[in-house]
C-alpha cells in the first residue's frame, strides 16, 4: 500500500464517522480497529507460515506473536450485520484477554457507548466503517512496518489541528526518522530511549536499522536476528494518552522489547533507578516539541540535577530537552535529536550573557557536540522552517571539532511538503561516519569540519550555513526563531526590571 492509497483509505474511514464523532477524536475510534485488523492479518500470515491446523494454534497460542480468538478475527467481524457495537467492543476485549500486554492499548474505546440514551456510533455507521476498513489487507507483506505510525500521523495532521495539536508533536517524517536511526547506529545490547516518543516511530526506525545491520532473511522471508546477537531494549515516554497507546501498539507489532510510560517527562521523568536518580541509557533519540514553553521553576526546582549547564529561557525548552537527554545518557552514550534550527545559533553575537548561547558554549567547549546537520525547508508538518539534527556524545574531546553538514537543498519538491530523498540517507550517514568534507557537486550537500577556534570566533554559532554554504544567499531569520528571540528579550526585560526594583527596595525606594 503506497502513501496515497493509505491516505485515501483513512480519509474514507474518517468520512464514515464524520458527524457522530468530533474530528480530533477520529483517531481514537479508527486506530484501534486498524490495529485489530493488522493483528488479525498478521495472525493469519503466521498460521499459514507455521502450517499447523488452527486446533494446534488454539491449544498452543505461544506459537504466534499474538493469538487472535475467532470472534476477534477480521474474517468473522466483516461478516457480522447486527449488534456491531457489541461485536467490536467484545473483539478488542477478547484480544486483550488472550494477550495481557495489550491491556490499555487496544481496548480504549467502547464502540457500544451511548449518550443521552442514543448510540454514539449506530450499527449502520459501524457497518460502513467495517466495510471501508476491509478494503485493504494489512499483513506483513502488504504494508510497510510502520503502517500504524503513518496512519496516526495522517489522522493527527488532518483532524487534530483544531484542538491545538499538530502532527509534529507525535510523528517524525519517515525519511528524517530513518536518517536519525542511521546516525544513532544501534548496536547489540543497546538501551535506546525516547523521552518524547509520540507514536514510537523513532524507536521503530531504530529497530529497523538494527535489523538492517544484523538481521538475516529466514526461509519464511522475514528478517530474523541470530540468537547470538542481543537485541536492543527500547524505552519511551509521552504525555498524550492516545500517543502512548499508539506507541505500545507499534512496539508490540514489531515484537520489540520495550517499556512505554505515560506522563510529563520534563516534570516527572518515568524511568528512574532504585535510588530515585535518572535511569541512564546507551542511546537517546528524540523529536521533542520545538520551542516549548516551561516556567523557569521547572528548571530551578529540578530534583535530578539535569540542568547543570544553565537554565534555558522560558520561551524555548530546546536546550532544556537536550540537557534532560544528556543527563539520561551513560558515559560515552550517544544522543540524536531533531530540533528547531534556532537552537544552534540563537544568542550568538549578542552582547553580554545569553542563556541558550551559554549552554551551547558549555557543550562545545567540552567537545560533546559531534555533528550538526541542517535539513531542508518545509519538511515538517508543524513548521515551515528547516530543522537541525544534533549528534551529541557524552565523552569529552579536547579538540572540540564539530562536523557541520548542510543538506538544506537536498530535497524533492512536494505538495504540501517537501521530501528528503531516501537514497541520500546512506550518503549523509557516510559523511558523518567518516567525518568527510564535501562540496555540493554531485549531491546538493556540503560539509566541513569546524575547529573549536573558528566556533569561538563566531560566538558558538553552529549553523551549517555559516561554515558550509550550498549557495550564496541572504540569510533571513525564520518567523519561529524571531518569535522566540522576541519572547526571550521580553523575559530578560522582566528579570532586569525585577532586579532593579529589588535593589531600589533595599535602599528604601519602593516602586512596586
Amino acid at each position: 500500500m503506497d502513501l496515497k492509497t493509505l491516505e485515501n483509505w483513512l480519509w474514507e474511514s474518517a468520512c464514515v464517522i464524520r458527524g457522530p464523532i468530533e474530528a480530533p477524536k477520529y483517531k481514537e475510534y479508527i486506530l484501534p480497529l486498524i490495529f485489530l485488523k493488522r493483528l488479525s492479518d498478521v495472525f493469519e500470515d503466521e498460521v499459514e507460515e507455521l502450517g499447523f491446523p488452527m486446533e494446534v494454534i488454539e491449544k498452543e497460542p505461544q506459537l504466534v506473536s499474538f493469538f487472535v480468538p475467532k470472534k476477534a478475527r477480521w474474517s468473522y467481524i466483516s461478516k457480522q450485520t447486527k449488534n456491531l457495537g457489541e461485536v467490536l467492543t467484545d473483539a478488542v476485549r477478547e484480544v486483550v484477554k488472550h494477550n495481557r500486554k495489550l491491556h490499555g492499548v487496544i481496548d480504549i474505546v467502547d464502540y457500544n457507548a451511548t449518550t443521552a440514551g442514543e448510540r454514539i456510533l449506530p450499527d449502520d455507521v459501524l457497518r460502513r466503517l467495517i466495510k471501508v476498513l476491509s478494503k485493504h489487507r494489512l499483513g506483513r507483506k502488504d504494508v510497510e512496518p510502520d503502517i500504524l505510525g503513518r496512519a496516526y500521523e495522517y489522522l493527527i495532521r488532518k483532524f487534530a489541528e483544531g484542538s491545538g495539536q499538530s502532527a509534529g508533536e507525535f510523528y517524525t517524517l519517515f525519511e528524517v526518522g530513518m536518517l536519525m536511526a542511521y546516525l544513532l547506529d544501534p548496536e547489540p545490547g543497546d538501551e535506546i530511549y525516547d523521552p518524547t516518543c509520540g507514536s514510537g516511530g523513532l524507536l521503530v526506525k531504530s529497530y529497523l536499522r538494527f535489523e538492517e545491520k544484523y538481521g538475516k532473511k529466514g526461509e519464511n522471508g522475514r528478517v530474523e536476528i541470530p540468537k547470538n546477537i542481543k537485541k536492543p531494549k527500547f524505552y519511551g515516554q509521552d504525555i498524550e494518552p492516545t500517543a502512548y497507546a499508539m506507541a505500545n501498539m507499534n512496539m508490540i507489532i514489531h515484537n520489540m522489547e520495550a517499556e512505554i510510560r505515560l506522563g510529563d517527562t520534563m516534570r516527572k521523568p518515568a524511568f528512574r533507578e532504585e535510588d530515585g536518580s535518572l535511569k541512564r541509557f546507551t542511546k537517546v533519540i528524540a523529536n521533542p516539541m520545538w520551542n516549548q514553553e516551561f516556567p523557569k521553576e521547572v528548571y530551578e526546582n529540578d530534583p535530578f540535577g539535569r540542568f547543570k549547564f544553565g537554565y534555558p529561557p522560558s520561551s524555548s525548552a530546546d536546550w532544556g530537552w537536550i540537557q534532560h537527554m544528556f543527563a539520561s545518557l551513560k558515559e560515552n552514550g550517544k544522543l540524536v535529536i531533531v530540533i528547531d534550527t534556532g537552537a544552534v545559533s540563537r544568542g550568538s553575537g549578542k552582547t553580554g550573557r545569553d542563556k541558550e548561547r551559554d549552554i551551547r558554549k558549555a557543550f562545545v567547549e567540552r567537545g560533546f557536540i559531534e555533528a550538526v546537520i541542517l535539513l531542508p525547508d518545509n519538511l515538517f508538518y508543524n513548521a515551515a522552517a528547516p530543522g537541525v539534527i544534533i549528534v551529541i556524545r557524552k565523552k569529552e574531546r579536547e579538540n572540540g571539532e564539530v562536523l557541520v553538514i548542510n543538506a538544506q537543498k537536498a530535497f524533492v519538491k512536494g505538495k504540501p511538503k517537501n521530501r528528503l530523498p531516501q537514497e541520500l540517507i546512506p550518503k549523509i550517514y557516510e559523511i558523518y561516519r567518516e567525518r568527510k568534507e564535501v562540496k555540493p557537486n554531485d549531491i546538493p550537500i556540503a560539509s566541513k569540519l569546524v575547529s573549536l577556534e573558528e566556533i569561538r570566533e563566531n560566538d558558538y554559532n553552529l549553523s551549517p550555513n555559516k561554515y558550509a554554504p550550498v549557495e550564496e544567499e541572504e540569510e533571513v531569520l525564520p518567523l519561529d526563531e524571531a518569535i522566540v528571540r522576541l519572547k526571550e528579550a521580553e523575559e530578560e526585560r522582566k528579570e532586569a526590571e525585577e532586579n532593579m526594583l529589588c535593589i531600589l527596595s533595599e535602599i528604601g525606594i519602593d516602586l512596586r
